[in-house]
């Protein structure tokens, strides 16, 4: 019977992926073998490669992991809490990171400014979420909140709870922005409704809605550039 006491030089290049990463980069990694790096440890039956492997197939891609909760996660065989907690701690700083290149006072002039605040937190989320940013004077984003989650609609998206949020915040204007999980940032008939409803409410409070902009896979568009608000 063969022994199972692999040594690492038992061990096939395309299974030790610390070793590669250290002798070539991370950059030269797939995603599978990063993820190893995050897991740590396989099971009994198979490397860290071979799970990660079977996660990104079974979650349906990278993209997917960032939307995925703990328990989504421990139903894949070999991920219990901790490596899922390992996971989501790695996509956590990925995206932290990302905001950390925008320096602390973010000003507001174009449809850009709003997608890069944006655009790393929500093209890669699995339903869809209203967000606004809240703006003062000079267009400085004093504060950013998620209005709601799910399929966007007049019934979910009220102006209500747009404007109490703005209000709180003592905010002169506010930018929408909502993310297409399909990945095409056209928007939809809904998307102008809601637009048009919203800036009716601000001019009743006295705030203005600047634009609305559909996050897609790098890619947004500007209901306001396209003259449908």
């Amino acid at each position: 019977m063969e022994s199972l006491n692999y040594t690492l030089r038992d061990v096939p290049n395309e299974e030790r992926p610390r070793e590669r990463m250290i002798q070539y980069g991370a950059q030269a990694l797939s995603n599978a073998e990063l993820l190893a790096i995050l897991l740590r440890t396989g099971t009994f039956q198979e490397s860290a490669v071979h799970v990660a492997h079977r996660l990104l197939k079974e979650s349906g891609g990278l993209r997917s992991l960032t939307d995925m909760s703990i328990e989504q996660f421990t139903q894949i065989k070999g991920i219990g809490a901790a490596k899922a907690l390992q996971i989501q701690a790695g996509i956590e700083l990925g995206r932290r990171l990302a905001r950390s290149a925008m320096n602390e006072t973010v000003t507001i002039r174009s449809p850009q400014d709003v997608a890069s605040v944006l655009m790393e937190d929500m093209r890669y989320l699995q339903k869809e979420h209203f967000v606004c940013l809240f703006l003062n004077t000079k267009n400085h984003v004093i504060g950013q909140e998620t209005v709601s989650m799910g399929s966007l609609n007049a019934s979910i998206v009220h102006p209500r709870e747009v404007f109490r949020a703005a209000i709180k915040r003592s905010s002169a204007s506010i930018v929408c922005a909502h993310n297409h999980p399909s990945g095409d940032p056209t928007p939809s008939p809904e998307d102008v409704q809601i637009t048009k409803r919203l800036v009716q409410a601000g001019d009743i409070v006295g705030i203005d809605v600047l634009d609305h902009i559909v996050i897609g896979d790098q890619r947004f568009v500007s209901l306001k550039e396209l003259g449908l608000m």
